[in-house]
């Protein structure tokens, strides 16, 4: 995974616009089809890694694994580890994620849509 160097043009546009657009900020942290995803269900309610993995085909443990990081870095999904044998850890969305649904419910409507006018 490349990061963007920070004496780059393209990283100073890119914090330019964040600052400046609260939408192209919310959209650099959903951006990715893993993010996305990986919010769309967890808005159903807490998931173990392992469902997260079956649900969302074609990402690898180790995305799985960064993203979830990330989210948790980005206080939208909280991460609980139960001391148990085998650990159990599970992942929900914290009070921020949650205000996700209702975009992500407008994100489906919408797509749907489209992939029908599309013909897909």
């Amino acid at each position: 995974m490349g990061q963007i160097k920070v004496s780059s043009t393209n990283f100073e546009n890119k914090k330019i616009m964040n600052d400046a657009c609260p939408e192209v900020y919310a959209a650099s942290i959903l951006g990715t089809q893993w993010t996305l995803a990986i919010c769309s269900y967890l808005v159903l309610g807490k998931h173990r890694f392992s469902e997260l993995r079956k649900k969302i085909p074609g990402i690898t443990e180790r995305m799985l694994t960064l993203k979830l990081r990330e989210l948790e870095q980005q206080k939208i999904v909280k991460r609980t580890v139960y001391a148990e044998v085998p650990l159990r850890v599970e992942y929900e969305l914290t009070k921020i994620g949650k205000d996700l649904e209702p975009l992500i419910r407008q994100l489906e409507t919408w797509g749907k849509k489209h992939k029908k006018l599309m013909g897909a």
